[in-house]
């Protein structure tokens, strides 16, 4: 019997592509519960309508472009694009909000450059950065935590906020926001940089009911539903500890030296890892495969330059939280990085005798 011996690899990893998004996705599940029970069904109806408009756009171009519709489709990945983005915009924003970011994300991040696996930026924060500079407003509504807890929305008055902008009532979608807060919309990493720069301690601004123990009520569960989601990742080898790792590393330690120069000003470690985006910037957004280094030298590098400008933009920059700002910066000196990491192939580049 004739044997035929291939090139390598020859070991089959049993992991396609459709398979990686939804193990991504089902990941994603933990902290997507740990939302919907701090901010309410918003989060469920974002998530459909984002599923909804991804298929469509992705259907279209792909009809547009003579390419196979289905086969495209099942791999998840405009799914999962989907998901990370409705999951990233406050859950009682109008509902083309998130139409207008997923039709952009897909239709001119993602296929305008090809298509999965040639797109130079990642999808979703691309997507979320285009909406928080063009509708601030709505990009910044999420109601405390607080307010949402002791006086929770119905389903039926949600659905008529997002998609009517108005509660039940008739009253307007910013009055049914100011009815559930009174005050402010602020989320704790808003509310700690607007302190600050009124004259007040980090210690004085974290007496206000939107912080726990930690971090932001409720911000700090999401965080660690997300961390979770993430150890699942690492445990299957979905995702290399690389730039997860590299990212706490980077923001913890700078957050630490930052308190240990102005503790009155900053509010530590704990607080920037347990706030915002930043379990679900680490694990589900920063690793994404298209627009990360891949190179493992070039991956801590990569992540250790989101962590820095995560913590430079939190706290000295116009935005609270920076985690798509920083993915976008760094998926720009991706190709940079790659090119100064790659590792000397055998037989190249080595002394001479």
């Amino acid at each position: 019997m004739m044997l035929t011996m291939a090139s390598s690899p020859h070991n089959h990893s049993h992991k396609s592509l459709s398979r990686l998004m939804m193990t991504v996705i089902a990941a994603c599940i933990p902290g997507v519960l740990a939302q919907v029970y701090f901010f309410g069904f918003g989060v469920l109806i974002q998530l459909i309508l984002a599923l909804i408009t991804v298929s469509i756009a992705e259907a279209a171009v792909l009809k547009l472009r003579n390419k196979p519709i289905a086969a495209t489709l099942k791999d998840g990945s405009a799914w999962l694009t989907g998901v990370l983005l409705a999951i990233s915009i406050p859950p009682l924003s109008p509902w083309w909000i998130i139409v207008i970011g997923c039709l952009f994300a897909i239709v001119m991040v993602k296929q305008l450059y090809g298509g999965l696996g040639f797109n130079l930026f990642n999808p979703a924060m691309a997507a979320y950065v285009l909406l928080l500079i063009s509708f601030p407003v709505q990009m910044t509504a999420w109601s405390p935590v607080e307010s949402l807890l002791s006086n929770p929305l119905s389903l039926a008055n949600v659905t008529s906020a997002i998609f009517l902008e108005h509660s039940l009532t008739g009253a307007s979608l910013e009055s049914l926001r100011m009815t559930i807060d009174g005050t402010t919309m602020a989320t704790p990493l808003d509310s700690i940089k607007h302190a600050v720069d009124a004259g007040k301690t980090v210690s004085e601004a974290m007496t206000s009911p939107v912080f726990d123990t930690y971090a932001g009520l409720g911000w700090q569960w999401v965080n660690i539903a997300f961390l979770t989601g993430g150890i699942f990742l690492l445990v299957r080898k979905i995702i290399n500890w690389h730039i997860p790792v590299a990212i706490l590393l980077s923001l913890g330690i700078c957050s630490a030296i930052g308190y240990l120069i102005a503790p009155g000003q900053e509010p530590g470690s704990v607080f920037h890892l347990l706030s915002g985006a930043t379990m679900l910037g680490a694990f589900f957004i920063a690793t994404d495969p298209v627009s990360a280094c891949t190179t493992n030298k070039g991956r801590l590098i990569y992540g250790v330059g989101i962590g820095l400008l995560t913590y430079l933009i939190r706290s000295h920059g116009g935005y609270p939280d920076a985690i798509a700002f920083s993915v976008l910066i760094m998926n720009m000196a991706v190709p940079l990085i790659d090119h100064y990491t790659q590792p000397r192939v055998y037989g190249h580049g080595g002394k001479t005798s």
